[in-house]
């Protein structure tokens, strides 16, 4: 059985982006692999600083995982804090790479041109996630066509442990599929939280509206193009040409029958996400974190012993 990691950022609430991005495909691949499923909360330090904030959003993505099908008694849900042994290995991989190797990482390139405040742990992020997925001998990582030069990193950051200590970590794969780079937001950028164009994916059916509704669009089209794209992620195209074709200019249709295909695809998933409880989750991050160090341990224990430091 293939053993499959996957993390997410307590960052804040999640959009159909999201969903339709990574957690629809990982929640189905979890289903046939020996998967863990970590809550990226050290990572999330590199740019949420309110430890209140942080606390509702651990407790709420671990819900929504939840929600979207991933089944605790199946994957391993841990928060990445509970579990030491990640931090450990990355400093050894630090003493290992070079400053240049990290300077190419896009993301932090990215927000360095964008004028963001590029911190230490933001510089040194690929390294942190290469941690992550390498302990635990990961064979694939469902990621975002964003996230995929971080899985290069980690094959990268593995092979060169080995070269110098022994053959010690596999050299995970990536895993994404070609609709995750094209989720469009409302306004026909990438759907993402720092545009502020997104779709709510728990959000009330009113919340929901509002957001189809400020779906921007071009007065001087028939179709709705960005409307259009949005609901493909629903229906398939077939339906949609004849749904588009017979309400050409009508907007407000066709904004109402998108409305509608959302709620019934998020409404019985925000049921199940509200049944959950604190008390659940929190037990299911304690159990998930005493399996998820287990194994981190194991693997630690061969590290130091191939690194020297155990006498």
């Amino acid at each position: 059985m293939q053993k499959l990691f996957t993390g997410l950022q307590p960052s804040g609430a999640l959009h159909i982006g999201n969903y339709f991005g990574v957690l629809k495909q990982t929640a189905e691949m979890l289903k046939d692999a020996d998967g863990l499923v970590m809550v990226a909360d050290y990572h999330a330090l590199t740019t949420l600083k309110n430890p209140e904030q942080l606390r509702t959003n651990i407790i709420d993505v671990v819900r929504d995982y939840v929600a979207v099908g991933v089944d605790p008694k199946k994957a391993i849900i841990f928060q990445q804090s509970d579990v030491p042994e990640h931090t450990e290995l990355t400093w050894i991989f630090n003493t290992l790479i070079t400053m240049s190797f990290l300077e190419l990482a896009h993301a932090y390139k990215d927000k360095e041109v964008r004028g963001l405040e590029t911190n230490v742990g933001l510089f040194d992020y690929p390294v942190l996630m290469a941690s992550d997925i390498l302990l635990y001998d990961t064979d694939l990582v469902p990621v975002g066509q964003d996230q995929r030069q971080h899985v290069e990193y980690a094959r990268e950051i593995a092979a060169k442990f080995n070269n110098q200590f022994g053959e010690t970590f596999k050299e995970p794969r990536e895993k994404i599929l070609d609709a995750v780079a094209v989720v469009p937001g409302t306004d026909g950028k990438k759907m993402s939280k720092s545009y502020g164009n997104t779709i709510p994916l728990f959000g009330t059916r009113d919340e929901i509206a509002k957001a189809v509704m400020g779906i921007v669009t071009d007065s001087n089209a028939g179709r709705p193009e960005n409307v259009y794209a949005i609901h493909k992620l629903f229906r398939s195209e077939s339906e949609l040409d004849a749904l588009y074709d017979a309400n050409k200019g009508n907007y407000k249709v066709l904004k109402e029958a998108l409305i509608a295909d959302i709620e019934a695809l998020i409404g019985p998933m925000r049921e199940k996400r509200d049944s959950i409880s604190d008390a659940d989750i929190k037990r299911i991050i304690k159990e998930g974190g005493e399996k998820a160090r287990e194994r981190a341990s194991i693997k630690m224990v061969d590290v130091r012993k191939k690194i020297g430091v155990t006498i």
